[in-house]
């Protein structure tokens, strides 16, 4: 095999940006300068960008933002690594921009909260679903905006098709969400996410920490943040906030508990010799990283791309750790794979590479059934695009069910979709071969 996966790109390439075309590798490694000049609306893409990009390509941007359930942020590393010549093949933009024209319509069966996360929560800004591990949402800002987000109900702020729910964004509210885990002695582990906690200030980022870590059994913790994959830079730069990270990993460590960083890279051209850089530092921190990607449609659903994407995180010293299906959310249909797609990935992915760096591909099953091995449902209807699941240890009893895409389905099976009586029975007869009789146990 070759050690492609070896070959960063680096240099000044955000020159060939027009807009920064003159800065220089100090101001660009600034991660204030990149939150200061990061891309939210059209106009300034197109002040960006300028000449790179076609008036028909900015007029389709103009119309995907409007329709789009998530706002956009771009940092200027993100666009500095889009391939202006094709932006419309191009994976980062895929991920960030939304163009009108590639759009498709929703699946019948798409929420906004797919995962029922609302349901779970106790407390705002806590889901409890699993016995021992919890999710706190202390934030619900991110340092760029995916158009995939699972939580695009709450995160960034409302657009035209979605007004967001509020999350635990106070002090007083995190002091809830603390008096709940300690009122639990079952919940050891703790996910700290949002929103993405690259954006906690570096004395919340220690407040936080240092009181799960006082909670006796609090085990393990993870901070989960998008941005050594869009904003590498920050951790060679804001050393505060890299220092407020490892006082609580070091903490941790002295109690004999478990601190690490939970990051998200989706693309191979997400990586450069920046991250490269800025993974040393965590690396020589003594700070684990683990990785969860999102199986997404033009990004990393080729098995040659996934292969580099995770050969290429394991020579940085990250650990592949999950690939999720897309969730079932609204909006974003267009970046969305089949269920069958994942198990034939997962099978040439497997054994490329050791098998601690070998991620394993899950469904984070639709209504709340948690992560399910991606091959572990109960049937799967290939032809109509239904698979169903269960999951004893987390809903005892109860079926979940995740829809491929229908542009992904034979035209026949697309037909069927539009009429809802034969929808209906198509979804029986799945849950009746999933050993599923009870459909009351199948959440809404």
């Amino acid at each position: 095999m070759t050690t492609t996966y070896h070959d960063l790109l680096g240099g000044e390439f955000w020159h060939a940006i027009p807009a920064y075309e003159e800065i220089d590798e100090a101001t660009f490694l600034d991660h204030l300068w990149q939150q200061r000049h990061s891309v939210k609306t059209p106009e300034e893409l197109v002040e960006t960008i300028r000449e790179l990009a076609s008036p028909e390509f900015i007029r389709d941007v103009e119309l995907g933002f409007h329709r789009a359930p998530m706002a956009v942020r771009v940092s200027p590393y993100a666009i500095a690594l889009v391939d202006w010549n094709h932006p419309y093949d191009d994976p980062i933009r895929r991920q960030f921009i939304p163009v009108a024209s590639a759009l498709l319509p929703d699946h019948p069966r798409l929420v906004l909260d797919s995962l029922h996360e609302q349901a779970d929560s106790p407390v705002p800004g806590l889901v409890h679903r699993y016995v021992d591990k919890a999710l706190f949402l202390p934030i619900a800002v991110c340092p760029v905006y995916c158009r995939f987000c699972t939580r695009s109900y709450a995160i960034g702020p409302d657009t035209e098709n979605v007004d967001k729910v509020e999350l635990a964004k106070t002090p007083k509210q995190w002091h809830d969400v603390f008096a709940y885990i300690a009122s639990r002695p079952e919940l050891e582990d703790i996910v700290i996410s949002g929103g993405d906690a690259y954006q906690l200030p570096p004395k919340n980022l220690e407040l936080i920490g240092n009181a799960l870590l006082d909670i006796p059994h609090v085990r393990r913790m993870r901070f989960a943040t998008k941005g050594p994959a869009i904003m590498p830079m920050k951790l060679l730069t804001d050393e505060a906030w890299v220092d407020a990270l490892t006082h609580i990993v070091d903490r941790g460590r002295s109690m004999g508990k478990d601190v690490v960083l939970h990051t998200h890279f989706n693309a191979p051209e997400e990586i450069t010799e920046i991250t490269q850089r800025a993974m040393r530092v965590l690396f020589g921190r003594g700070i684990f990283v683990r990785n969860q990607s999102v199986l997404i449609r033009g990004v990393n659903d080729e098995p040659e791309r996934m292969q580099l994407l995770v050969r290429r995180l394991g020579y940085l010293n990250v650990h592949p750790y999950y690939v999720y299906m897309h969730d079932m959310v609204k909006g974003v249909e267009d970046l969305r794979t089949t269920i069958q797609t994942a198990v034939d990935i997962e099978k040439f992915v497997r054994g490329s590479t050791a098998g601690f760096n070998t991620p394993t591909f899950v469904c984070d099953a639709p209504g709340g059934g948690g992560k399910r091995d991606v091959h572990s449902y109960e049937h799967y209807d290939r032809e109509n695009g239904i698979a169903v699941y269960t999951a004893p240890s987390v809903k005892r009893g109860r079926a979940f069910i995740y829809f491929d895409p229908i542009d992904r389905l034979s035209p026949a099976a697309q037909e069927r979709w539009h009429n809802e009586c034969v929808a209906q029975e198509m979804i029986h007869e799945a849950l009746a071969r999933a050993g599923v009789r009870d459909e009351s146990l199948v959440p809404a």
